[in-house]
């Protein structure tokens, strides 16, 4: 006899099968820690029942992502695949500053140094 396919999964698996946690207890502990909202309301534990049509509000580091489950994973598969469970709502470009290039000047030489070392002497023009 075949089963019906599940219409709810819990959260913390369907983060680790969207690829949003790299394992289930870290899921937990993001869930457990307030980071999780569903449809708004914060996720009180980690086994609440989440669905296609919820909408997750995560906080990651240095951005805030807003998702609509599309579809639950039935094992944490490759990227691509992972990518077919959600849809961004929202365009979460990151809007700090890139990192400061490398200039290839590298460490001050001797010369430089003590040009360096002249110039922040007081009382020296």
């Amino acid at each position: 006899m075949s089963e019906a396919p599940a219409l709810r999964l819990r959260l913390d698996k369907w983060l680790v099968h969207a690829r949003f946690c790299k394992t289930r207890s870290v899921a937990a502990a993001q869930v457990t820690a307030g980071h999780i909202r569903i449809n708004g309301t914060r996720a009180a534990k980690p086994a609440q029942a989440i669905g296609p049509g919820d909408v997750l509000t995560l906080v990651q580091p240095r951005r805030v992502r807003v998702v609509r489950v599309e579809a639950l994973g039935l094992r944490r598969g490759p990227a691509s695949e992972a990518q077919t469970l959600y849809t961004e709502l929202e365009d979460n470009r990151d809007d700090s500053p890139p990192n400061p290039g490398y200039e290839g000047k590298g460490r001050p030489g001797k010369r430089e140094r003590r040009a360096l070392d002249l110039s922040l002497r007081p009382g020296t023009d």
